[in-house]
């Protein structure tokens, strides 16, 4: 695992729980330390490895750059500098035929930097004010999204001279619900959060006016999911995610010091996960292990694992035992181990 720090500093990490125990500590592999001439100069926002080949990595950070850098050797093989604060960083998952990585930073122009030539590709013009979070779909790989704190979120294909498919739009092209201000807006506030589900047909926001949004990624549809408050007081991009391969799709948010759990297409708080002694600045799922990694500005990473369950006896029906127990995903049924 690549976690990056507000020290500039990256770490990579073993999830191997190699005791077996129920509460383990991770083992760091090796680090971009301080002293490494390399190492970012301020905060790392955004840490992300090649999608094909864990042989490389990309970081940005709050000191205007982002860096490609080779894992064996832990250099700097390239990296492009921007002349704004960079809030964020993606690269597609499912790309074949290109290797852009978009960029969102203080300017609202959308940065794309094409890693086969090692210079900037094109941007994409459209927004107000500064992109704070990016996000390519697992299902296109030409489709991109992208959130501002102008309250807009937009998907653009990369391919196209004018960019822009859609703006999203709350009120759904209702202008009798929709101040002058609000016309044409995801959110009411900053957008600072952006997560395609797994497949790719829907796409969760989050914004400064303490709303989650879930839209259909085709028709750019709000889907009117009420996921109720979301509490969301972060100046720069926020980092959640959505789960895979489980029965249910959930929603892992940051709020405050915890991590809200909800079931992404009903919008069900399941659960609140605590552990942190701050804020909750980052989360990200990973499928192979089932497991849920989070990062604080306690300085902890931790790792959440779901609690297992006793087996059902063989003369005991399933029918038969109360409602709760038929879906975990109506237990507090996560646990969080020391730090990771």
């Amino acid at each position: 695992m690549l976690s990056g720090g507000s020290d500039g500093v990256i770490v990579l990490y073993d999830l191997e729980n190699l005791t077996r125990g129920a509460s383990y500590t991770c083992k760091a592999l090796c680090s971009v330390g301080r002293g490494h001439p390399d190492v970012h100069k301020f905060s790392v926002e955004t840490v992300q490895w090649y999608p094909h080949d864990t042989g490389m990595f990309t970081s940005s950070s709050f000191d205007k750059t982002l860096k490609i850098w080779d894992t064996n050797t832990l250099k700097s093989a390239d990296a492009f500098h921007f002349k704004g604060t960079v809030y964020s960083h993606h690269m597609s998952p499912v790309a074949t035929n290109h290797c852009l990585v978009a960029v969102g930073t203080k300017s609202p122009k959308v940065q794309l930097c094409d890693l086969k030539s090692g210079s900037f590709s094109h941007i994409l013009q459209g927004h107000r004010q500064e992109v704070l979070a990016v996000a390519w779909s697992p299902r296109h790989e030409y489709v991109l999204a992208t959130g501002s704190a102008d309250g807009r979120v937009k998907l653009w294909d990369v391919r196209r001279a004018s960019g822009c498919l859609t703006t999203l739009d709350q009120h759904n092209g209702e202008k009798s619900k929709a101040s002058s201000e609000a016309a044409n807006s995801a959110h009411t506030g900053r957008v600072n959060g952006l997560c395609y589900t797994n497949d790719g047909l829907h796409l969760l926001t989050t914004g400064t006016d303490d709303r989650m949004r879930l839209w259909n990624s085709f028709t750019g549809e709000n889907t009117l999911v009420n996921y109720g408050k979301v509490c969301n007081e972060s100046r720069k991009g926020l980092k959640f995610t959505i789960s895979c391969g489980c029965d249910l799709e959930f929603a892992f948010v940051p709020y405050g010091s915890t991590i809200a759990v909800y079931t992404v297409f009903t919008g069900e708080l399941i659960t609140m996960l605590r552990g942190h002694y701050t804020a909750v600045n980052c989360c990200v799922f990973q499928p192979s292990f089932q497991e849920l990694y989070s990062g604080s500005r306690d300085c902890n990473i931790l790792a959440w694992i779901p609690a297992l369950r006793e087996p059902i006896p063989d003369d005991v029906s399933e029918k038969s035992l109360p409602q709760q127990h038929l879906n975990p995903a109506y237990e507090d049924a996560w646990s969080s181990s020391d730090e990771g």
